[in-house]
């Protein structure tokens, strides 16, 4: 995951930590992962998945407060 403008709040396992233009970081398979917007700017960020599989129907939500399934 890397941020193209703005700034990003990241939780990646046990550690929280913010990221700004041009910052990434890697998110290993299985790692309980959350992305938010602290700021009043828009966030933009891209993401890139690797692997032999792509799709997304293995995601399991623990939490999700915009009503995603």
């Amino acid at each position: 995951m890397g941020v193209v403008s703005g700034t990003a709040k990241i939780t990646n396992g046990d550690k929280t930590f913010l990221m700004t233009e041009n910052e990434s970081t890697y998110i290993p398979l299985g790692t309980i992962h959350s992305l938010e917007n602290p700021g009043v700017l828009p966030l933009e960020f891209i993401e890139v998945q690797t692997g032999s599989y792509l799709g997304e129907d293995d995601i399991v939500r623990f939490e999700d407060k915009y009503g995603r399934s």
